[in-house]
């Protein structure tokens, strides 16, 4: 049955909306749409993927629903992004599995859904699911350059002559191979010429992988500029004053999360995972709500917190709050381990006066070998160039130190390289930070089933190793301008 005009021209202007951009005014409009005639199965699914960017995870689940119930096409594609939201947003996994095999049946050769649910037994440790999905990929497409990156992830390498290292050169040798594709081939290069002790090799493979990653960003990754970020946190330090935060600070009722942040690459996940093995501890993973803060009622950052009184932030403080309970309901202690959250210590410290802050921290030129190493978001533009990553290294020490000239009885430096050498002793006093009693369980932290969605997913599920203490050791000649530039600045 043909819609009325009028149907149709609210169809049109929403999709006009949405293809100009004004994404809170298509939603509108096709909410509008849908109130008239509810018989349009791809306005339910766009109206689904307005409602998902805005946040809105069950309102886009149920619009993904009236999208099946009305017979979309490609119903495989609907399955695919439901189970995103279940897996990204939600926490539940069980059910992103349950949506993604769905896909599957619909359409066995599906390869955003095998990614994804490899992507899912990769959080959740299974090694064996992952690589049997990948090497499925891999059988329909020989030169799939994420299946294969990820594949690679999951090898360890001994030999120079494994043939997966030719694998991974011959398919960065294709012609007309987009950037990105050769950053993520780059960098995992990169990984396996590095386990089997290829070091100049290695070094070289992820030198330009990160180019690539800057040549495949759209529009180009935006450039790293250090002045501005010098200005940033001297922005920060000027606005986080004592004073400020005694005058902003307000005790709410429960007990506070438990905050893990440092550079990225400094252990926080290690760190997260013995926490979570307590039997009072639930791992949050790395929550968005306090970057999520900065960039909308707070911004912009810092400045905004001038004009803020202290009834505003106690309302942010139960809003975190809730957020968290209906992420993980019925759970006692949770930690909020996001790296970058150093940024925001001073308004932890206001939204939750007794926070306790687990910074950590590893020898520095591991810690910056490891950012330089890893293929990051280009938001991370810093982390493309070593000596970048030298610069951002050293702002974020001169914040640490505000921080704890304001906070330093809440804020625990705890040591990655110590916790290796000798556990127990680390894991007591971390223990004792939080609160929290004796729990032998935090030494076997590697036996949790729990879904792990950072780059540390695998180091985490094995027992402690001292491996990459001193990695920075085998790439000397490459590290020596970072590492007079460190010590030039005391670090």
């Amino acid at each position: 049955m043909t819609p009325p005009a009028a149907v149709r021209r609210l169809l049109h202007e929403a999709q006009a909306l949405q293809k100009a951009g004004r994404a809170g005014e298509a939603l509108a409009a096709y909410e509008r749409l849908l109130a008239q005639w509810p018989a349009l199965p791809d306005s339910w699914f766009n109206l689904a993927v307005l409602q998902r960017r805005a946040g809105r995870f069950d309102a886009a689940l149920a619009s993904y629903q009236r999208a099946l119930d009305h017979r979309v096409a490609r119903p495989e594609e609907v399955h695919l992004n439901r189970g995103v939201i279940y897996s990204d947003h939600l926490r539940r996994e069980d059910a992103a599995m349950r949506e993604l095999n769905t896909a599957l049946a619909l359409n066995p050769g599906y390869v955003p859904a095998l990614l994804n649910l490899a992507n899912l037994h990769e959080d959740r440790g299974e090694r064996e699911a992952a690589q049997a999905l990948y090497t499925r990929i891999l059988a329909r497409e020989p030169g799939h350059a994420t299946a294969l990156a990820r594949y690679a992830g999951l090898k360890t390498v001994t030999d120079a002559g494994d043939p997966l290292i030719a694998t991974l050169k011959r398919t960065l040798e294709q012609p007309g191979i987009a950037p990105a594709d050769r950053a993520s081939l780059g960098f995992a290069l990169g990984k396996v010429l590095d386990d089997c002790g290829a070091y100049d090799a290695a070094f070289e493979a992820y030198a330009a992988a990160n180019r690539d990653s800057r040549a495949g960003a759209a529009g180009g990754a935006p450039v790293y500029d250090r002045r501005r970020h010098e200005e940033f946190i001297g922005d920060i330090i000027a606005t986080f004053s004592a004073e400020r935060v005694r005058r902003l600070a307000r005790d709410s009722a429960g007990a506070a999360p438990i905050f893990i942040c440092g550079m990225f690459r400094s252990g926080s996940t290690l760190t997260e995972q013995v926490l979570a093995a307590h039997r009072g501890v639930t791992a949050g993973g790395e929550l968005n709500l306090l970057p999520a803060l900065a960039r909308t009622e707070l911004a912009p950052f810092p400045a905004a917190l001038k004009a803020t009184d202290a009834a505003a932030i106690a309302a942010l403080a139960e809003r975190y709050r809730a957020h968290l309970a209906a992420l993980f309901p019925g759970a006692d202690r949770v930690t909020d381990k996001r790296p970058d959250n150093f940024l925001y210590i001073g308004l932890i410290k206001c939204l939750f006066p007794g926070a306790r802050i687990v910074h950590t921290v590893r020898e520095p030129l591991d810690n910056c070998l490891s950012v330089f190493f890893l293929h990051l978001d280009h938001g991370m533009s810093y982390a493309l160039d070593l000596m970048d990553i030298g610069h951002y290294y050293a702002q974020y020490r001169r914040l640490m130190a505000h921080w704890r000239s304001l906070f330093g009885a809440d804020i625990l430096d705890f040591d990655y390289d110590a916790l290796v050498r000798d556990p127990r002793p680390s894991v007591e006093s971390l223990l004792a930070f939080c609160g929290l009693d004796w729990d032998e369980n935090c030494l076997s932290f590697h036996r949790l089933r729990n879904a792990v969605k950072t780059a540390s997913v695998w180091q985490v599920r094995e027992p402690l190793y001292a491996r990459s203490s001193g990695r920075w050791r085998n790439y000397e000649r490459q590290l020596a301008p970072l590492r007079d530039y460190l010590a030039a600045r005391n670090i």
